[in-house]
């Protein structure tokens, strides 16, 4: 094997080959600021493209392309509340199970809560995920000092020098998550924002790495140390993923409230500019100035906002799922910064 000191980035903003600025719109901000930056946008072009086409207005006046976009709309609305429903059985078929499907969850949730326990030497293990998370993340750090010190006994400079470089990102990596799991409530992108930026599978490489090359150099207790960083690293993998998978179904679940919600003035937008409105006579003109190119930009707008929500999460939901494809020591994405592994055969 070779050893490489060079790490890659903690924090998923740098660790990601996307703009900061990118993953702020995708992760970060509110998703009703997203929606209004969506609306926003929306309206200004459809209006920039009427006013900067001087015929646009007569267009409108002489063809029916009001009655075929606002169609077009209706039928699109229809079809995306028939998604919204889907989407709410998708959530709440992993709620539906018969008594025995329930109590097998039941015991796996009870089991892992014991084996965290366990692992912070603690009666019971804390309830909220952001504990439980900000518990396991302090652990690993107190794990890994165990093993600085261990390694520092051993006198061997490779094994106290590749220690260190393991310890020393993890430490400060603990302190900054645990950081942000203080006071962060579930429901909001804080838990899991704070625990994307913890790179666990880097870290359990890296101890596996350790535990291979340096395992005869340390002694017994400086392996038990090692073996038990490792383990609570490995538990902090599937708990990360679980909250995940809660807070997906929690923004699902927002998710399908939202369209629904605008989902009504869009379809009654719609009828009307289908059934009442007729842009041929439509003549309101305060101050002068002509009103029929921003009124058909207004309805187009709230016509879309269904869309525009459902844009606004799914960019949120996907974006995280693509930093999380994988659990465990697996580096998906391409990087010089992890040293090759060497094998005989």
């Amino acid at each position: 094997m070779t050893d490489d000191s060079d790490q890659p980035s903690d924090r998923l903003r740098e660790r990601a080959e996307e703009s900061r600025w990118k993953l702020w719109l995708l992760l970060e901000a509110d998703r009703r600021l997203v929606v209004a930056g969506f609306v926003a946008a929306v309206f200004a072009v459809v209006l920039a493209s009427g006013l900067l086409y001087p015929p646009a207005e007569g267009s409108i006046r002489t063809s029916d392309s009001i009655d075929t976009v606002f169609q077009g709309f209706l039928t699109a609305t229809i079809t995306g509340v028939t998604l919204v429903l889907t989407l709410n059985q998708l959530v709440l078929s992993q709620e539906l199970g018969a008594v025995g499907d329930q109590r097998e969850r039941m015991r796996g949730a009870m089991e892992f809560r014991e084996d965290v326990a366990d692992l912070i030497d603690a009666p019971v293990s804390p309830a909220r995920p952001a504990q439980l998370l900000r518990a396991l993340v302090q652990v690993s750090a107190d794990r890994a000092r165990e093993v600085r010190e261990a390694a520092a006994r051993t006198g061997d400079d490779a094994a106290t020098e590749a220690v260190d470089d393991l310890t020393a990102s993890l430490v400060g990596n603990a302190e900054t998550v645990s950081a942000g799991l203080d006071d962060a409530r579930f429901g909001e992108f804080d838990v899991i924002s704070s625990a994307l930026n913890f790179n666990y599978s880097w870290k359990v490489f890296a101890g596996n790495r350790i535990r291979a090359e340096y395992g005869d150099v340390l002694d017994e207790e400086g392996r038990e140390a090692l073996d038990r960083l490792t383990e609570t690293l490995e538990l902090f993998g599937p708990a990360r993923e679980h909250f995940k998978t809660l807070y997906f179904q929690w923004e699902l679940i927002n998710l399908s409230r939202s369209i629904l919600t605008w989902a009504i003035p869009a379809l009654l937008v719609s009828v009307f500019m289908i059934a009442f409105f007729n842009d041929a006579t439509y003549s309101y003109t305060p101050f002068g100035v002509e009103t029929l190119v921003p009124v058909v930009a207004t309805a187009a707008t709230v016509a879309t906002l269904p869309f525009l929500v459902l844009i606004a999460y799914i960019l949120r939901i996907a974006t995280v799922t693509k930093h999380t494809l994988s659990i465990g020591p697996f580096i998906l994405r391409e990087t010089d910064e992890v040293s090759e592994i060497e094998w005989e055969g």
